[in-house]
């Protein structure tokens, strides 16, 4: 059994003390940042390849600290828009918390009715970590570009760098330097561009309208 806590920046957009609280959220976890990435469907890749190379066992929890839930349809490819429905489905005995303090949708409303029947029971969510939830064996983060603002982005990802570890990661081909982001190898991201463009634009403006309805509903 492991538990793996999932932080994408975009959850600190709107809070009071971003900063602060992203290190209370890595202090809570109690260990070093594993894996930092730009899209944040790299980081199931991490956690597959984690599981693969026996660096943890198959995730029973995933703490998901986002301000989307990312479970935005279950076609393919997996892109970050959507990758938290396919890890549920990997993973038949894995329970995901989306940690977020105002939801504005459920995934009951992007996945078809079979799809959410497969996870509905294994997903909660609410502003608190739920109690007794393990302490996490993997912290993985995503840096969403374009999601969370610039001057802010810098400051959390300095932050991130406060907690990293250079020889703590499980992506055999990202690169690191310094407290700069881990990111998968350009080329790849390349190919994934190339392979699902029209998806992940489309994700992106969904994400985008999101975004735009909690900022005028706040």
């Amino acid at each position: 059994m492991s538990s793996v806590l999932d932080v994408d920046l975009d959850f600190f957009g709107l809070l009071d003390d971003p900063v602060g609280e992203l290190d209370r959220l890595i202090r809570w976890g109690g260990r070093p940042v594993d894996v930092v990435v730009e899209r944040h469907h790299y980081a199931f890749r991490a956690w597959r390849q984690a599981v693969k190379e026996g660096a943890i066992d198959e995730p029973r929890f995933i703490l998901h600290v986002d301000e989307h839930h990312d479970m935005l349809g279950e076609a393919p490819p997996v892109n970050f828009g959507n990758f938290m429905w396919f890890a549920m489905d990997l993973w038949p005995r894995c329970r995901v918390h989306w940690l977020v303090r105002d939801p504005i949708d459920s995934p009951g409303q992007w996945l078809s009715n079979e799809a959410w029947s497969r996870v509905r029971r294994r997903f909660t969510s609410g502003p608190r970590i739920p109690r007794d939830w393990p302490r996490p064996d993997l912290v993985s983060i995503a840096t969403s570009p374009g999601f969370v603002e610039p001057a802010l982005a810098r400051a959390l990802v300095e932050r991130v760098g406060d907690h990293l570890e250079p020889e703590q990661h499980y992506l055999p081909q990202v690169r690191r330097a310094g407290h700069q982001a881990c990111l998968a190898p350009e080329a790849d991201r390349r190919g994934y561009q190339s392979r699902s463009r029209g998806s992940d634009s489309a994700f992106a403006d969904r994400m985008s309208r999101s975004r735009a309805a909690r900022f005028a509903s706040s």
